[in-house]
């Protein structure tokens, strides 16, 4: 009994490790593709693609709350330069998930200098009932 405890175990372990292995990876890869959405069709229309119903931003001291209210909030925003970032870490837990990882936002000047901002980002993720991946909080 206890040779088949162990065994059972075992198979329960490898197979919830390669479940998390597989969650991680689509976690990772979602992400990536929200940072090429960003950088070929725009801020706005990524985060609005990636964003959960319920998705909450912080941008310096406002919280932005909801989907729609997030695309409004970039649609409204004049920004010129270039934001890119990549997940370095994704860890996953149930129908959540997180990423962090280096981002940069590049913006010329009025004389052509780019001033460049860099930093770390923070996404929390929520698995969707069709299995894939939006973010909650960013």
């Amino acid at each position: 009994m206890k040779k088949l405890f162990s065994i059972a175990l075992i198979f329960f372990s490898c197979s919830y490790s390669q479940k998390n292995s597989e969650q991680k990876f689509l976690v990772i890869e979602t992400e990536k593709k929200f940072a090429e959405m960003a950088h070929d069709k725009g801020i706005s229309q990524a985060f609005y693609a990636f964003a959960d119903d319920s998705a909450v931003i912080k941008r310096g001291p406002k919280i932005i709350k909801g989907k729609e209210a997030i695309k409004n909030f970039y649609d409204h925003q004049n920004q010129k330069g270039e934001l890119t970032w990549s997940p370095t870490f994704a860890d996953v837990s149930g129908d959540l998930a997180y990423t962090y990882g280096d981002f940069t936002y590049a913006e010329k000047d009025s004389t052509g200098k780019v001033n460049e901002i860099k930093g770390i980002f923070h996404t929390v993720w929520k698995k969707q009932k069709d299995g894939s991946w939006k973010f909650v909080w960013d």
